[in-house]
């Protein structure tokens, strides 16, 4: 069930085909047995607020901390004003809700800046060509030695659509070398210790890049 403080990503189910096709995301404040508070949702493209009416329908989704999708339909019920201006939506009973269970993260395709050091000086910045929530891929010059299962200790360079930039510390293991016709060298690692927030943020970022690459 979504609880206080899960980011709620919103479209508004409405007749004109550009409004319906906006995305939003609040964030849930405050919680009830039969309704949930979320702030004024923002659009993700202008970081413009965005107005609800009384009766509004709206699909909505939420990513757990496991990293798995869920869908659910709600309608705005109220509005309350308790220091900052909320929405009241009807909360969704368990049976309503959609999940897109997966075996593994959703990966996506990204050109990102990532910070690589693999140990003592050795140090070098390298492009990826997709990430997900569980691991990602990036192609660097293949004169630097790397090996299978080898860790690598990396800062990743995340944009998102808004502007917004975030930056994602982790360690990874090696888990497949490619050499390129190019005679550089793809990368396939996975995360071996991020942190929790990273994670999501991660999680987010492939969602976001998904809905973009659909509306194209």
């Amino acid at each position: 069930m979504p609880k206080v403080s899960d980011i709620l990503y919103i479209q508004v189910d409405s007749g004109d085909r550009e409004e319906a096709s906006k995305q939003f995301k609040a964030r849930i404040a405050e919680a009830e047995e039969d309704c949930l508070y979320i702030e004024i949702p923002l659009e993700e493209k202008t970081g413009k607020l965005k107005k609800l009416n009384l009766g509004d329908k709206l699909s909505a989704y939420y990513v757990n901390d496991s990293g798995v999708k869920h869908s659910f339909r709600t309608f705005v019920i109220g509005f309350k004003d308790d220091g900052i201006r909320m929405v009241s939506i009807r909360k969704p009973v368990p049976e309503q809700i959609a999940k897109a269970q997966r075996r593994k993260y959703l990966r996506v395709g990204a050109e990102l800046e990532v910070a690589v050091k693999v140990s003592g000086q050795l140090r070098f910045v390298a492009v990826t060509k997709d990430v997900s929530g569980g691991g990602l891929s990036f192609v660097c010059d293949g004169q630097w030695s790397l090996r299978n299962e080898q860790p690598l200790f990396c800062w990743l360079l995340l944009t998102f659509k808004n502007g917004s930039i975030g930056h994602i510390p982790f360690t990874g293991e090696i888990v497949r070398l490619k050499r390129l016709m190019t005679g550089e060298q793809m990368v396939m690692l996975q995360y071996t210790d991020i942190a929790d927030t990273d994670r999501q943020t991660l999680i987010r970022f492939c969602f976001e890049r998904q809905f973009q690459m659909r509306k194209h």
